[in-house]
């Protein structure tokens, strides 16, 4: 789409919207004026004396539209605060044009960006009531009731998370980027064990130099672990041996007697053991994942996967009776060969397992996936709207409630991933990272440290190589890195 932005430069708001609105189409910014006998959206912003105005014109298929949002200049407070709200107008004019010409009314509103609790929790802290806050969602932003609930929700976790927290808490992540197969929606950079076996003995023998260093870092910083997080990736690939020795390496770099919770990702049934199961549970491992995906042997095939429903079944009876943490499942609403019946029954058949979390993701088409790069047939987005309102409803009715959510792009139906949780249970890791709530120190290949200054906002990001092979050439490198985290934590002092 030819968009033309007159009195401002956020082309990147616009593009959130067109996005949001067009996903088919792409920003292009000719010269010159629109030329109205063709599709184009103007955008112009100005500011008088009492109100900062974004006007915007949108031309679709031979019909015009010009829609306009306004804010108080007197709400115009510093540079941040100023280009939050002209970026709030921007949207929001366009927005109201495109569902006036064509009839949209997305489940989020104009809300974009991935972490929609931090908004709310915004509001909240600024001492909005959860009644007023729920009202500028529905008046400012035209989120519908049940997206209103599900993130206000969130963002009452994520403020009871941060009561919690301590000025010298952190967590820590280690990502073991290895799988069994390799799923047709991931675009993550784990290996196929199949492929890259050889490399599973030298990647752990650097993964526990870079330990060590951020363990002797954090001390040197005065840091306590708060929750640790191993990811990936399926860190279950591991042999028993292999987990019991990265799990001691662990317990000997950090101190982990303030650490609340320790999760790991035990993800493909196929993956799972009692003999894993119990290097877990005796290095106190309190939380595992079982995910599923799906329960349907059809659409467990069409992504990849060569574990059946059954296996899921087994994996989780032997996890019961071995593990005695909690267990988070995973669903995904969307996947090729679903429906929304079909999406039903595997809910229902978690359900019946009790997990003590469950996670329902929306199918993302992240560049570099099987599926976006084969394409093929997919449920539509108001299939995957059905199989999200089954799963609010019955969620809500078997006593979990929502704790954290987060969106991502290609979405469909630019939906949202819900982690849900029964009373007592609730993932801290999850809402430590998706709000940003302290540093989370990401060791391994593809890891991201986020370095977090609570007080002014500020997130400094220090990247780990994403590839194995590129993690074991760079390794004397990322060792260097983690000395930099103390100097972050002296100067915040």
């Amino acid at each position: 789409m030819k968009l033309y932005l007159t009195g401002h430069a956020y082309r990147y708001a616009v593009e959130q919207m067109l996005l949001l609105l067009f996903p088919a189409e792409r920003p292009e910014y000719p010269d010159g004026a629109p030329d109205r006998t063709n599709d184009f959206l103007s955008s112009r912003l100005s500011v008088g004396t009492t109100w900062a105005t974004c006007v915007t014109t949108l031309r679709l298929d031979g019909r015009t539209c010009h829609r306009t949002a306004r804010a108080a200049v007197s709400s115009l407070r510093g540079k941040l605060e100023t280009d939050r709200v002209f970026q709030r107008l921007v949207k929001l004019s366009f927005y109201k044009a495109a569902c006036d010409l064509t009839g949209a009314s997305p489940a989020w509103g104009a809300l974009t960006g991935i972490r929609p609790a931090k908004l709310v929790t915004r509001m909240l802290d600024e001492g909005k009531t959860p009644r007023q806050a729920d009202a500028r969602l529905r008046d400012v932003y035209f989120v519908t009731e049940a997206r209103r609930k599900l993130v206000l929700d969130a963002a009452q976790a994520g403020r009871e998370a941060r009561a919690a927290l301590r000025p010298e808490d952190v967590s820590v992540y280690v990502g073991i980027p290895f799988c069994p197969t390799r799923c047709a929606y991931c675009s993550f950079v784990s290996q196929s064990v199949e492929k890259s076996l050889q490399l599973i003995g030298p990647y752990l023998d650097a993964l526990m130099r870079e330990i060590d260093a951020a363990g002797r870092a954090l001390g040197e910083a005065g840091g306590r672990v708060k929750s640790l997080y191993m990811g990936g990736g399926t860190p279950t690939t591991l042999s028993a041996v292999q987990m019991d020795a990265l799990l001691t390496r662990l317990e000997a770099a950090f101190d982990l007697s303030f650490c609340a919770e320790t999760t790991v990702e035990a993800g493909r049934p196929d993956t799972i053991t009692a003999e894993k199961l119990l290097v877990l549970r005796d290095h106190g491992v309190t939380r595992i994942s079982v995910n599923p995906q799906t329960m349907r042997d059809e659409v467990l095939a069409a992504m990849g996967r060569r574990h059946t429903a059954a296996d899921v079944l087994g994996a989780m009876e032997l996890t019961r009776r071995v593990f005695p943490g909690d267990v988070n499942m995973d669903l995904i609403a969307g996947l090729p060969k679903d429906t929304p019946e079909g999406f039903r029954y595997s809910l229902d058949t978690v359900l019946a397992l009790a997990p003590e979390n469950v996670t329902v993701h929306t199918l993302s088409l992240k560049r570099g996936s099987r599926l976006m790069l084969e394409g093929g047939a997919l449920p539509s987005a108001a299939d995957v709207s059905d199989m999200l309102d089954y799963a609010n409803g019955r969620l809500r009715a078997e006593a979990y409630a929502p704790y954290y959510l987060y969106r991502q792009k290609f979405m469909s139906g630019n939906f949202e991933n819900v982690g849900w949780t029964r009373p007592g249970h609730t993932g801290l890791y999850n809402i430590y990272i998706m709000e940003e709530l302290h540093t989370i120190l990401s060791l391994g290949g593809g890891g991201v440290t986020k370095l977090v200054d609570a007080k002014s906002g500020l997130i400094r990001r220090v990247c780990n190589p994403k590839y194995p092979y590129e993690y074991l050439d760079r390794i004397e490198k990322i060792i260097c890195d983690k000395a930099l985290f103390p100097a972050f934590v002296r100067e915040r002092r």
